[in-house]
């Protein structure tokens, strides 16, 4: 009987006889992808030790004695198989087999890496139970490979199987020993957003060196965003990569990374693409999102492919977590699924002491590794030093339901008592004391169709994956200025003069391409800046280019500002556009916010169409100008968009910065509403739409009735109010 098989002679139905990844690996180079040669040891190879040896009876009788939810009987039990396995010698004709196949494969070097027939699948992904040796010679071979076999008895993977309710004695273990690729870098790919689950990404995180580090949680790596459609790079993130893993004589070694080498990307932007374009092609081979390993030495190779189990399921419902106090911030770091939770913290820095930990605690420590997961599925939340998203206290945290933040820089010694773990954005928060949050669940199947269209607002670009994730059309309005003055934070016309303009480009360009990537194909409109001269100011190297006014809300802003010596820098602004639509986002629409008469209008226009910007352009209506000359605008915009603050504080002759006129500020009055009322009209005979951003609908049921009244188009509001909108529009609609 054949022990061994080449990858070649393997395919994804081969799983009960090779196990799920070794089976991922012959399919794989199957469809002609770059993945290092190999073969597999089988599931009837290890059958065939066991049996030879003669110790199965006696792995049953210590597994049927063990009280495995004792950590103290699981660590016994686990020891005593482990050891019953090495001491065991391999049949003479499998070890022949094994050897024969060893040299055929002509690498002096290969990975040894288990592959267990219950692994890899759909709901249950197995991550780090087993074993997985790298650098592995002739001579250490077959110890490498008994290794593996045991590791089926690890501590973890028994209690894995336990929690699972998988048969311990049908679970097999085949081995997988390919060439080694000795990595200048390597890493992990999810073809979708692993913590949001947004499919419209191929989020790849990257460190130097063996890919060990990075679900060790040793290193956080880079992370590189792909926009799936078109396979173009719209994001990227430097990580914080002080060590590496790197081949030693036999086995494996860590390295201190030079200083020059943490401040730049482990893999390039068309590198990044390339694997992307792997991811895609992998998908759309399976069928379903996927969790891949990839490493490169003089080019890419993947070296596992396995289904993603979190998210793979279609859900019907919108879970919401919110918090509903405030508190003190204590820390932050990449937040880990998008739940809240909270309780007392307990530092463990050693997985020896995992006998301190209790039930509903939240376990803070340097990293965690398969071995921590028996006191990990108790936990409440888990807080790490060192890691990213991909590493291993992050796979295990999504797949338990539970928040994470990783990366957390001093948590082990700044962190105490009572903390809540936010994790309801991008961004992991962690709070002093057990704050008040809710729950919100929203069966989509049950959200009313509206003929108004129910857009969000968006500020900064993080916050655009979970708000694409609501029941909305759209993005109604996100500003330019959010992305400026958090991702740049230095004046335009500073950074030209510098010649530093292809930063500004390119960190704009990245935050637009988020929000836009994270709605496609929904609409997004992106507004041109808006900062007023005193907000210029603030901006790094800005008091030489800003004037100082004594009413900048209704100064130098807008399309006043695009037409003059400010042109330049609103060039970068087109500039930065063009780039987004060359990744392929054909859904961004541009706005021209304050724009007062129709001169501006043409000769902002004019600069628009210089940069060969093909998006559909719309203008703010929040001047009266703007409503008293909706046909003339509309014969020069596409769209409008009325920006309710401003056009009250005109129509009113109220400042809206000014507190002690607040009471008189408000959109309901009834100059305000016939303004709006008219232009709507004006509009649509000009087959124009109308939008309008702000909570006013929100706020105020019997303004939002108004609206619908007068067939306005769209309504966009923060994303927090988004389901309770459309809620009051289809009521309103229905009423109507």
């Amino acid at each position: 009987m054949n022990y061994v098989l080449p990858f070649s002679k393997i395919r994804i139905e081969d799983v009960p006889l090779v196990g799920g990844k070794t089976a991922s690996l012959g399919e794989l180079l199957s469809i002609g992808l770059p993945v290092p040669d190999g073969f597999a040891v089988t599931a009837e190879a290890y059958k065939l030790f066991v049996k030879q040896n003669k110790i199965d009876d006696d792995i049953r009788r210590i597994i049927r004695d063990t009280d495995v939810k004792k950590l103290k009987e699981l660590k016994k039990a686990g020891g005593s198989i482990r050891s019953l396995i090495k001491k065991s010698s391999f049949p003479p004709e499998l070890e022949k087999q094994i050897l024969e196949s060893y040299r055929r494969l002509g690498s002096r070097f290969v990975a040894v890496r288990s592959s267990a027939t219950a692994e890899d699948l759909p709901d249950a992904s197995f991550a780090g139970e087993q074993e997985s040796y790298l650098n592995v010679d002739e001579k250490h071979l077959l110890s490498r490979i008994k290794d593996c076999f045991a590791s089926l008895f690890t501590d973890r993977a028994i209690s894995y199987r336990e929690d699972k309710k998988f048969d311990h004695f049908r679970v097999y273990l085949s081995v997988a020993v390919e060439k080694q690729v000795f990595s200048k870098a390597s890493g992990v790919m999810f073809t979708l957003d692993p913590d949001s689950g947004h499919r419209n990404f191929i989020v790849i995180n990257s460190s130097y060196g063996l890919g060990d580090y990075i679900v060790q949680g040793r290193v956080t790596p880079d992370e590189f965003w792909v926009f799936k459609k078109s396979g173009k790079l719209v994001e990227k993130r430097l990580g914080d990569k002080k060590v590496m893993e790197i081949r030693s004589i036999f086995g494996v070694k860590q390295k201190k990374i030079s200083t020059g080498m943490q401040k730049t990307f482990s893999i390039s932007d068309r590198e990044a693409e390339e694997l992307a374009n792997y991811g895609r092609k992998i998908e759309k081979h399976y069928g379903r999102a996927m969790d891949i390993e990839w490493a490169k030495d003089d080019r890419l190779y993947i070296i596992q492919a396995r289904p993603e189990t979190i998210h793979n399921a279609k859900k019907t419902f919108y879970e919401e977590f919110r918090l509903k106090e405030k508190g003190t911030l204590l820390a932050e770091g990449a937040a880990v699924g998008r739940k809240i939770a909270s309780g007392h913290v307990n530092i463990i820095r050693n997985v020896r002491d995992m006998g301190r930990f209790s039930k509903g605690e939240v376990l803070v420590t340097t990293s965690t590794d398969p071995d921590w997961e028996p006191i990990m599925k108790i936990a409440s939340g888990i807080i790490t030093e060192e890691g990213g998203r991909t590493s291993h206290a992050a796979i295990v945290s999504r797949e338990l339901g539970i928040p994470a933040v990783v990366g957390v820089s001093g948590a082990t010694k700044k962190l105490h008592g009572s903390v809540t773990i936010d994790c309801s954005s991008e961004k992991g928060r962690i709070w002093k004391g057990a704050l008040k949050y809710e729950r919100r669940q929203h069966d989509i199947k049950k959200m009313p169709n509206a003929r108004t269209k129910i857009y969000v607002n968006i500020g900064e670009p993080d916050e655009a994956l979970d708000a694409s994730l609501l029941p909305v059309d759209g993005v109604g309005l996100a500003r330019e200025e959010f992305i400026i003055s958090s991702s740049i934070g230095e004046h335009p016309l500073e950074m030209i003069k510098q010649g530093r303009e292809r930063i500004f480009i390119d960190a704009l360009a990245s935050g637009v391409a988020k929000i836009a990537a994270s709605f496609y194909p929904r609409p997004v409109v992106i507004r041109f800046s808006d900062f007023k001269t005193n907000e210029y100011r603030n901006l790094k190297g800005g008091e030489s280019y800003e004037p100082t006014e004594s009413n900048p809300m209704i100064g130098w802003r807008g399309a006043s500002r695009y037409i003059s010596s400010y042109e330049p820098a609103f060039r970068l602004e087109l500039k930065a556009m063009k780039k987004c639509e060359r990744l392929g986002l054909d859904n961004i629409r541009l706005m021209v916010p304050f724009c007062r008469t129709l001169d501006e209008a043409d000769r902002t226009l004019a600069i628009i169409k210089s940069e060969k910007i093909i998006a559909d352009i719309g203008v703010m209506a929040e001047i009266p100008a703007n409503v008293i000359l909706a046909k003339e605008f509309s014969k020069r915009f596409k769209f409008f968009s009325i920006g309710s603050n401003d056009l009250t504080q005109l129509i009113l002759g109220i400042d809206r910065d000014n507190t002690m006129l607040a009471k008189e500020f408000d959109e309901r009055n009834d100059a305000v509403r016939k303004m709006i009322s008219s232009l709507i009209k004006e509009a649509h005979k000009s087959r124009r739409a109308v939008g309008i951003c702000g909570d006013a609908p929100s706020t105020f049921p019997e303004f939002t009735e108004f609206l619908v009244k007068n067939k306005i188009d769209s309504v966009s509001v923060t994303p927090d109010v988004a389901v309770n909108t459309r809620l009051l529009v289809a009521k309103a609609e229905k009423a109507k």
